[in-house]
Formats: C-alpha cells, sequence, structure tokens
C-alpha cells in the first residue's frame, strides 16, 4: 500500500492553494501513489473535476473538505468574538458521507458565511455519517488547545469529535512542515492519541 495524502488544497482554495489538480494528480501518478485526497478550505468547488482526472489516471479520489468551525455558533456574527474560526478535515468515506459533506459545507455558505463559510458542532453532529474526521492543522480546536497549555480542554475536544464521528472514524492529524508550534504539540498530540485510544494520521 502507497502513501496516501489526506489533507491537499488545490487551486480551489482561494488565496491559499497553488496546486492545480491535473498537475497534482499527475504527480501522485509520478509517485506510485494509488490514492489522494482533496480538503479544500471551506468548499468542494474542485470535487467533481478532482473526480474525474483522479479516474482518468487510475487514481482513487478521496473527497474531502477543511471545513471552518464558528468559534461560539454559526449563528453567531460578532466581529469580536466571531471573526476567526478553527479548521477541522471532513473525508467522505461514501456515498452517505459525500452527500452528509456537501450539505455541511453548503450550510456553511447559506447560513454560518460570517468572514468564511462556518459550521458548528450542531451541523457536524446532523450530518456526520458516512465522514472520516482528521483534527486539521494548526488551526483546528485540539492544536489550539495544546498551544494554549490546555491540555485537559483538548482531551475534552478530542473525545467530543470522536463521540460525533464514531470511535473509527476520528483521528488525531500530525503535522510537521518545520513550524516551531507544530514540533512543540506532536508530542502532547501523542500523548493524546495514546490515552484515548484515537488513531493518529
Amino acid at each position: 500500500m502507497a502513501f496516501t495524502h489526506l489533507h491537499v488544497h488545490t487551486e480551489y482554495s482561494l488565496l491559499d492553494g497553488a496546486g492545480r489538480v491535473e498537475d497534482l494528480l499527475d504527480k501522485a501518478k509520478e509517485l506510485g501513489m494509488d490514492a489522494l485526497a482533496i480538503t479544500d478550505h471551506g468548499c468542494m468547488f474542485g470535487a467533481v473535476n478532482f473526480y474525474k482526472e483522479a479516474i482518468k489516471r487510475d487514481i482513487k479520489p478521496i473527497i474531502g473538505c477543511e471545513v471552518y468551525i464558528a468559534m461560539r455558533t454559526m449563528a453567531d456574527k460578532d466581529p469580536r468574538l466571531d471573526s476567526d474560526q478553527y479548521h477541522l478535515v471532513l473525508l467522505a468515506e461514501n456515498n452517505t458521507g459525500y452527500k452528509n459533506l456537501m450539505k455541511i459545507v453548503s450550510a456553511g455558505y447559506l447560513e454560518g458565511f460570517y468572514y468564511k463559510p462556518r459550521v458548528d458542532v450542531n451541523v457536524l453532529e446532523r450530518y456526520s455519517e458516512g465522514l472520516i474526521c482528521l483534527s486539521g492543522c494548526i488551526a483546528g480546536e485540539i492544536q489550539k488547545r495544546l498551544l494554549e497549555g490546555n491540555y485537559q480542554r483538548a482531551k475534552e475536544t478530542a473525545l467530543m469529535y470522536r463521540d460525533i464521528f464514531g470511535r473509527d472514524n476520528f483521528y488525531l492529524e500530525i503535522q510537521n512542515q518545520g513550524m516551531e508550534e507544530q514540533k512543540r504539540i506532536i508530542p502532547d498530540l501523542i500523548r493524546l492519541g495514546k490515552e484515548l485510544g484515537i488513531p493518529l494520521a
């Protein structure tokens, strides 16, 4: 089994991703990868093109999104309290998950948009079936709690997401692109995983 990237931003992550779908898939094929995910920020604009191009190259397409989670609820829109948001990666495990992912992303635009298309825990609970969840990048809630030195709150948040998505469908995401903040919390993420029985990705 080849290595699979599960957190990938493309040209559809506006002002953030630079990788063109076809180029990413060509590189994955060149490196012998048999699957690749797309997890653009807050949107699924590239999903159809990605799916079609991946199938052409005999690469399994994994459709996902790095959703924005409202600091409070998606109905709250106070510039002092709600201008920032957490990140969370969702991957469609099956067709039900794909449909639920579309519902989540649509709710972010139609109901929760404030600076960015945001959702909240209530939406995740409603549409969690068929989805695999990764705790996200350094902007994920668990990671932010660890950076604040609040291990207990990070633990509570990890348990909440595990309860929403199920024991087999929630993973703590480890990233190391050389950022000091990432390096600082990797031991805590590993500790969390061991304590709570949550696997790492």
